[in-house]
């Protein structure tokens, strides 16, 4: 069979909910990007029609090629400075409690965005004192004072995605490396303990269930707390290919794994996101 090809099993299906308009006519008066849309996510629906959303701030053309996502890698644009207030003002406006920001990758930014980051939590914290705020990081190079700054905007969940095993980064990260990756959030939780650390994987590139376990294992060491697994999909034909797709089953056996782990929130399932029910995460 043709691994590109892979006929999508009954147990992926979408939500279709209404409500998709209201939240986008708020998005574009602002100006604003949402990963749910550039990403292609196939929660967009459920998400858009409560509503949330997750904000993308430093443009919407990427430095970095993963094989994954369907973001634009092209020239970034130049940083807008109201951008961190416009997405306070369309968060105010959508009645958001639960406030996700996450970006591009800007590897062309001497601090790869961390101190527009850091202006983004902070309005927003202006805007609605109340309302919890997590952020979704690339991984910075590897610089730990962009890290320090976005860590002294208090923040409060912190969260970098390791994506995959370390095996098949070559392909389906390049430019990243995992080992980076884990000592971001292992120094993010040392700097500042009082912050859940979050991270997330995708299955179904290729990779075995005890290189899963593994990882597992790895982001708990490094002091994750939180924890998402999902399907990879597809977003478009210039992006890998499904080498499988993982049943439900499986999804609920890493669930438990991790669980005694010692992770305080696991979310397990095909078409789990890795901000998908964040404020739901946050609660728990």
């Amino acid at each position: 069979m043709n691994k590109g090809n892979l006929r999508l099993p009954e147990w992926i299906r979408a939500k279709n909910c209404g409500g998709l308009h209201d939240t986008k006519q708020v998005l574009r008066s602002h100006g604003l990007a949402t990963v749910c849309e550039e990403a292609r996510c196939p929660n967009i629906g459920e998400c858009f029609s409560r509503p949330t959303a997750t904000f993308m701030i430093l443009g919407s053309k990427c430095t970095r090629n993963c094989g994954f996502c369907s973001v634009e890698s092209s020239i970034p644009e130049p940083l807008d400075p109201e951008e961190p207030e416009r997405v306070a003002m369309a968060a105010k406006e959508m009645g958001l409690r639960y406030v996700v920001i996450t970006s591009v990758t800007r590897d062309d930014l001497y601090d790869g965005g961390a101190e527009h980051f850091a202006k983004t939590v902070y309005a927003v914290k202006k805007y609605l004192p109340d309302t919890r705020v997590e952020v979704l990081t690339p991984d910075f190079k590897g610089n730990l004072n962009a890290l320090n700054r976005v860590l002294h905007s208090k923040t409060d969940v912190y969260n970098h995605n390791v994506e995959t095993v370390p095996r098949l980064y070559p392909v389906v990260r390049p430019g990243a490396d995992y080992r980076r990756s884990l000592n971001i959030l292992k120094y993010a939780k040392k700097i500042a303990p009082q912050i859940n650390i979050k991270s997330g994987i995708m299955l179904g590139l290729g990779e075995t269930l005890d290189e899963v376990i593994d990882v597992l294992g790895d982001l708990r060491n490094a002091g994750c707390e939180l924890v998402t697994i999902g399907q990879y999909l597809r977003p478009s034909r210039l992006n890998l290919p499904v080498v499988e797709y993982i049943r439900p089953g499986v999804f609920e056996r890493l669930r438990l794994k991790a669980l005694n782990m010692g992770f305080k929130y696991v979310a397990s399932a095909p078409l789990v996101r890795s901000s998908m029910n964040a404020e739901e995460m946050y609660n728990s």
